[in-house]
């Protein structure tokens, strides 16, 4: 059986460590809790797994310890932030926590957040949103990342360009969080630290030809947009399309000189209240009937038919009960942590 580790415990390690880099503790919290609601759901390549790309960035001075973004634009139901390279867990969290603040008086808040160090798992940010009975559009890029490459070309020109989705219904919410790479790139360096071979040739190497060697993307490949080496001018699309709502709304992007700027992302929000279109039991009756359907759909093999936000949502509830599975390299990641900062690591439940 695997090792489970307390949720808490898991929070508070995280939490302190990067106390011990500078950091406020309540912003030290919302890093650490945005981390630890990624592994709960089962977000792995994304959780505290970032946690020591997040302390390098605070000790090295990539990330501002200290701040608050820069207002840009304010209507009331838009707003756009220039973040300045403040730590992205806590100025997203900070920026959702407005548009809920704002969204019962206008029904629909959009907002942009500009220059924000790598803002991680965006799933781990849809559960304070659906606890409000609001629906949720989040997507993230990054401007001086190029890893994704149009179909037909064997020139990376786009970042993984992830968009979470979140709508709430009766036992679990519909809940997602794709990238427009046919997988993520924490999942092609997840593959090569342990020297396996990716399952299918999501990658193409530096001369445009398909692997599943993760060395092909190392050595100047690309990865495949969603929609694969047949259909992948849909997912190029949807690159395009996000990177123009986060980057060209925001005003950070591409036309810019970014090549400092490693992992900073631009981000585009948008929270709905739907109380502002009717009902609000009108809605959850269209929402569970919507997933109701889905489950019963009748499975083309041995597995059940999987619908976005059950799996994820059950693993959450059941690992903040009885202790949450890390990953292995993650517990080796956090055991060296401890050892080089001095701050304990959490002890395993019994």
């Amino acid at each position: 059986m695997s090792t489970r580790y307390p949720a808490q415990a898991l929070k508070q390690f995280a939490s302190d460590i990067f106390v011990n880099a500078g950091l406020a503790r309540e912003r030290a919290d919302v890093m650490a809790e945005t981390f630890l609601q990624a592994d709960l759901m089962g977000f792995t390549t994304h959780g505290l797994n970032r946690v020591a790309s997040n302390l390098s960035w605070l000790r090295n001075g990539a990330s501002r310890i200290s701040g608050e973004p820069h207002l840009l634009a304010d209507r009331g139901n838009i707003f756009n932030w220039d973040a300045e390279f403040l730590p992205g867990p806590w100025v997203i969290s900070r920026a959702i926590d407005e548009a809920l603040s704002r969204v019962e008086e206008h029904g629909v808040v959009t907002a942009t957040v500009r220059r924000s160090q790598h803002i991680a798992c965006l799933a781990a940010y849809l559960p304070k949103i659906i606890e409000k009975n609001c629906v949720a559009i989040l997507t993230c890029s990054t401007p001086a990342e190029h890893t994704v490459s149009p179909q037909g070309s064997k020139t990376p020109l786009f970042s993984a360009n992830p968009i979470a989705f979140c709508a709430p219904a009766t036992d679990y919410p519909l809940l997602f969080d794709i990238s427009m790479s046919v997988t993520a790139g924490g999942y092609v360096a997840r593959a090569a630290r342990e020297g396996k071979k990716l399952s299918q040739p999501y990658l193409k190497d530096s001369d445009g030809h398909l692997s599943d060697d993760p060395a092909a993307f190392a050595q100047g490949g690309s990865i495949l947009p969603v929609g694969g080496a047949d259909h992948g001018y849909k997912g190029a699309a949807l690159s395009a399309m996000f990177e123009i709502l986060s980057m060209g709304l925001s005003g950070y992007g591409r036309a810019d000189e970014v090549d400092e700027d490693d992992e900073a992302n631009s981000v585009f929000l948008q929270v709905i209240d739907p109380r502002a279109f009717g009902a609000e039991n009108a809605f959850l009756r269209q929402t569970a009937a919507l997933l109701q359907l889905w489950e019963s759909c009748e499975s083309d093999g041995n597995e059940p038919v999987r619908v976005p936000g059950k799996r994820a949502w059950g693993l959450r509830q059941s690992q903040l009960a009885e202790g949450v599975q890390l990953y292995p390299s993650i517990v080796e990641d956090l055991h060296k942590l401890a050892d080089e900062t001095g701050i304990a690591m959490p002890e395993p439940i019994a």
